[in-house]
């Protein structure tokens, strides 16, 4: 990727930036601030300009914080979607429809939601089928697990007769 020597600038910046503003020194720092400026609240007369300073200071802060939150945000974001998009690629039974699942309409995840909603009520009430599917198989695997789990259960009674039946002697 190609990038020039300001977007490499500012991505360092804005990191630290973040890195800093999210720090117990940083809170310590802003109460402080708030401190001071209420105990010099008295020696300015409570003026309009003591308000004043505190008002533009914070609306200043404020409004570059949002920005700085917001490119922290979308880089988390991006990220977190990027190891999710590797785990579904390397899983075998996962569907690969759903990379880049955040890129569909609205519409789109709301119908995929309630697909795995509707999955997730069936989970429930089998309540030991609890492993999550891709949209394709999602409705085979679940019935192959109805079976292993009957399978299952009619090979332990199986295994409960055999323990019963007496030895007979040679």
């Amino acid at each position: 990727m190609k990038s020039n020597r300001f977007t490499n600038f500012f991505e360092k910046a804005a990191s630290k930036a973040t890195q800093a503003t999210g720090s117990s020194t940083a809170f310590l720092l802003a109460l402080l601030t708030v401190i001071i400026w209420l105990v010099s609240g008295p020696i300015f007369g409570y003026s309009d300009t003591w308000q004043l300073v505190i008002n533009t200071g914070t609306t200043i802060i404020t409004f570059l914080m949002v920005f700085l939150i917001q490119k922290a945000q979308n880089k988390d974001s991006l990220a977190m979607q990027i190891k999710l998009n590797e785990l579904l690629a390397v899983n075998r039974k996962a569907s690969n429809r759903l990379l880049n699942v955040e890129d569909l309409t609205e519409a789109e995840l709301r119908s995929l939601h309630e697909f795995f909603g509707r999955l997730a009520e069936r989970a429930k009430v089998e309540a030991t089928l609890s492993e999550s599917h891709s949209v394709e198989e999602a409705e085979e695997i679940h019935e192959d697990k109805r079976e292993e789990l009957e399978n299952r259960k009619q090979e332990r009674q199986r295994e409960k007769k055999t323990k019963k039946q007496p030895v007979t002697p040679m």
